[in-house]
């Protein structure tokens, strides 16, 4: 069991996930961290759950006194982990083989609006591969390639709706849109393959089965789909065939 930091006002009828609170495993290399944001800061623990191995507290900076500020959005890239937030930059830490000597190595200045998710693959030594995606709530995606120094690739522009989930399998992009649609990309160009009217109302979040390349989405209107995602042999496009 560990003890994240609910301290602050409960807003009714806010999800604690609209106010950053967020858990997830980072699968490193050569560890695999517990990761915790909320509205106070990030923390991060050992596998066994209970050795916290590093703080990081948010730094308010210029927000004004009524504007929320949280971290949201967390994924593992290499030795890397990435973590979003309300101002809409991603922190990058850089993670050693043991030990608690975690270091804010750069930050990511690609977006202007609060993160809302983070999503990567592993690059497999390509070079000039894109293996992360970032999304925030004016629907912006953010591809990079990620190293010793992130590059940002393509943007991809949103259209005032918000992206609450990304995803990424074999150089394609699932977003998943506050108007219930799912949008497929080509991660190296943005351009946009695929356009699914999913759900009646927002989408909730994405999951992918990497080994079998098949995309779930839930929304709002309490309905989950399925599709199996695949490239044409003959051109390349991306396609997506219902299976639930």
């Amino acid at each position: 069991m560990v003890a994240a930091d609910l301290e602050g006002p409960y807003e009714p009828g806010v999800r604690r996930a609209d106010l950053g609170l967020q858990v997830h495993w980072c699968v490193l290399p050569f560890r695999v961290l517990l990761v915790l944001t909320s509205h106070r800061g990030i923390q991060m623990y050992e596998s066994n759950g209970y050795t916290m191995v590093y703080w990081h507290a948010l730094d308010s900076g210029d927000a004004s006194p009524v504007q929320a500020v949280f971290a949201r959005g967390i994924a593992a890239s290499g030795h890397f982990i990435c973590v979003g937030t309300w101002s809409g930059r991603v922190l990058v830490f850089d993670i050693p083989a043991k030990g608690p000597n975690i270091v804010l190595s750069e930050e990511l200045a690609g977006h202007q609006m609060p993160i809302t998710d983070i999503a990567t693959e592993p690059a497999q030594g390509q070079d000039c591969v894109a293996d992360m995606v970032t999304a925030d709530d004016s629907g912006l995606l953010c591809v990079w390639r990620s190293g010793p120094e992130f590059t940002l690739l393509t943007r991809i522009p949103g259209f005032g709706v918000p992206c609450p989930s990304v995803q990424l399998w074999q150089g394609i992009i699932a977003a998943g849109y506050g108007n219930g649609q799912v949008h497929l990309y080509e991660a190296t160009t943005g351009n946009l393959h695929v356009q699914i009217n999913a759900h009646a109302r927002a989408v909730c979040a994405l999951d992918l089965a990497s080994e079998v390349g098949k995309l779930l989405s839930a929304g709002e209107d309490t309905f989950v789909h399925i599709w199996k995602l695949s490239r044409s042999p003959e051109s390349g496009y991306i396609e997506a065939t219902p299976l639930l």
